[in-house]
């Protein structure tokens, strides 16, 4: 019975540092990268407006060349959806809608996940003119993640896993454009 009570003493311990971590541990993350492309702003905001376009410069669409792909809508306007299902657990399966679009400016996309975790997520590319032949491309991503499993970002840097890729597909989107 002493065996017992002190199992049930060690799962009641690990939940409440859980709870605990979960408490002081952030609530979801928000991720901020940006580049300057030398090209005019409405001709970069042309390119990244269309969510196919992302097969030349994302590295997350790039990961997976044999993933299935389907699409609802008219590209490069509000509403339309790029689903994608893949074998490779790195890709998963989910889908992205543009939600918002200003010209020129900013296309927001709501992001959500199916596998191999569930999850949504919220981003944006912003682009802003330098000069009248540069351009600032900002990506931002935020997403929040449910009481208790945000307690996971005291232990995983997303700025660093997610960013690193961001940053490898501004840098993929530059040398496309500026070809």
């Amino acid at each position: 019975m002493d065996t017992l009570y002190t199992i049930i003493g060690i799962f009641a311990g690990i939940i409440v540092v859980v709870v605990i971590l979960a408490i002081i541990a952030p609530k979801g993350y928000n991720i901020q990268l940006s580049i300057i492309i030398n090209k005019p702003r409405q001709v970069v905001f042309d390119y990244v407006k269309f969510l196919r376009n992302q097969d030349n410069y994302s590295k997350w669409v790039m990961m997976d060349p044999n993933k299935r792909m389907t699409y609802t809508g008219t590209d490069g306007t509000v509403g339309f959806n790029a689903a994608w299902d893949s074998d490779m657990k790195q890709v998963g399966k989910g889908n992205q809608t543009i939600e918002e679009l200003v010209d020129g400016e900013r296309i927001d996309i709501r992001l959500v996940f199916e596998k191999p975790m569930s999850g949504v997520g919220d981003a944006y590319i912003a682009t802003q003119s330098v000069t009248e032949e540069s351009t600032s491309v900002k990506w931002a991503m935020a997403s929040k993640m449910p009481f208790p499993m945000n307690a996971m970002l005291l232990f995983i840097n997303m700025d660093k896993m997610l960013g690193k890729d961001m940053e490898e597909s501004l840098a993929n989107l530059k040398q496309v454009l500026e070809k």
